[in-house]
């Protein structure tokens, strides 16, 4: 079996890449047809002349870019049409009728709406010029950077206001972290069950992402080094206070043996704590123990409220310049009627009142999955907004949330969070903070009983 009559040479370095878009291009022309099944990595590797792992590596770029899928004993072939990352949230379209335990957001009550509205109402009569006027990100934003600067102080971060670039939340940090350091050889490393924003991001900017083994604590020490002296690891990816699909917590121990290890191999580390001081007892962030070495976010979303959309970065010393202008590339600048209320509410006190609020709504929140699902073990951690409960013996992740929707129950799929070659026995995640409470009590012993019964056709279970 041959990809092509006559093989378009050079490949150029990295050889999987090149590969991936030789074969991506052939597929675009036509070379290669809708469920065409391609060469065994074996056979193209003899082919070419070249090595099984770079052979590997094409089909596992293109798979992630959705052109080509891999079926278990039968091989791989060319995909209808490119395909998305499946969210592993409810989408809008299925109405409100269900609770919804897909989706990641704190809790909510009147406060949040009061407060803002009494912010808004609060604009009107003190909103600076520079707010509407302002052109250029520094001049509308430097007012800003000082309250950012004292937030991320109480998220364990130290650093001058003018390292602070303010985002639009995390997905924008995130987005300009990876923009400041990413190169079409980069390897990115991260928990084998990751974080599922990353895997998009990963098939939109085209990089390399491989899943580590995992513990309770995260990412183990040694899968790491293994994983540095084998291949050129650029870049590892970090949620290490709760974030994680799965709820680890990194205990401070793990983090410094994470920290030896980049330092040795000489790693760039992206650290994501978009719940900023949400749980008690913080443990010092990875970027106070390698501050040259580590790209720092978090954001309001999912410790405030939802609607209020600001994020800070902070990147290492020498590469801050380089996020600011890879910031300016993607967004311009923050929304500064966002960052007005974001640095009123951090002076006046709002935003710590509002982290009590959430500190304390979560707890409890915590404590009614605890009494919920007393006969099921699950993962999570102190004012997280999500467990993650491993399925009984014997329930496919497919047939356990068939038999949550029956029930009027959606939750997420272990598996949506997986990346490429991680088997990871089926799972669920449970949001916890995107109902009314009455909901959430309901939504759980709907899945507290689900778990006593034996699972079957779907018919069979009510």
């Amino acid at each position: 079996m041959t990809i092509w009559k006559s093989f378009p040479q050079p490949i150029q370095r990295p050889a999987y890449r090149s590969l991936a878009d030789l074969i991506a291009t052939a597929i675009k022309n036509g070379e290669l047809n809708v469920g065409e099944k391609l060469p065994p990595h074996r056979e193209l590797a003899y082919q070419l002349n070249i090595s099984v792992q770079t052979v590997s590596r094409a089909y596992d770029l293109l798979i992630r870019r959705g052109m080509i899928s891999g079926q278990v004993g039968r091989g791989t072939y060319v995909n209808s049409k490119p395909v998305e990352t499946d969210a592993p949230y409810l989408s809008a379209s299925l109405g409100e009728s269900l609770v919804d335990f897909s989706n990641l957001k704190p809790v909510s009550g009147h406060i949040h709406l009061d407060k803002m509205r009494n912010a808004l109402t609060d604009l009107s009569e003190t909103l600076p010029p520079s707010a509407v006027f302002s052109f250029r990100p520094a001049n509308a934003l430097r007012p800003y950077q000082a309250a950012a600067a004292s937030w991320l102080e109480q998220c364990g971060v130290v650093c001058s206001p003018d390292r602070v670039v303010l985002t639009n939340g995390s997905s924008s940090a995130m987005t300009t972290a990876f923009m400041s350091v990413i190169d079409g050889s980069a390897i990115v490393v991260t928990d084998g069950v990751c974080h599922h924003p990353l895997i998009r991001l990963s098939r939109y900017m085209d990089f390399d992402i491989q899943g580590l083994a995992t513990d309770q604590e995260g990412i183990i020490p040694e899968a790491l080094e293994l994983a540095c002296r084998n291949k050129e690891i650029k870049i590892l990816f970090l949620l290490p206070n709760g974030l994680n699909p799965m709820a680890h917590v990194m205990g401070l121990e793990r983090r410094r043996r994470l920290v030896s290890i980049a330092q040795a191999h000489d790693l760039l580390i992206i650290e994501n704590d978009a719940w900023g001081p949400l749980q008690p007892r913080r443990l010092p962030p990875v970027a106070a123990l390698a501050p040259e070495r580590t790209f720092y976010f978090t954001s309001f979303t999912k410790c405030l409220m939802p609607g209020l959309r600001q994020g800070y970065l902070v990147a290492p010393e020498h590469l801050a310049p380089v996020a600011a202008n890879r910031h300016l590339a993607i967004d311009w600048m923050a929304t500064p009627l966002v960052a007005e209320i974001a640095a009123k509410w951090i002076e006046d006190g709002t935003a710590d009142q509002l982290i009590d609020w959430q500190k304390s709504a979560l707890a409890r929140r915590n404590a009614l999955a605890q009494d919920a699902l007393s006969s099921v073990p699950f993962n999570s951690s102190p004012n997280g907004l999500h467990i993650w409960m491993p399925l009984p013996d014997g329930w496919s992740e497919e047939v356990f949330i068939e038999a949550a929707r029956q029930r009027g129950v959606v939750v997420a799929p272990g598996s949506a969070f997986a990346l490429p070659g991680i088997k990871v026995e089926p799972g669920i995640r449970i949001c916890l903070g995107n109902t009314g409470e009455d909901q959430f009590i309901f939504g759980l012993e709907q899945l507290a009983a689900i778990c006593q019964n034996p699972p079957g056709p779907y018919t069979d279970i009510f």
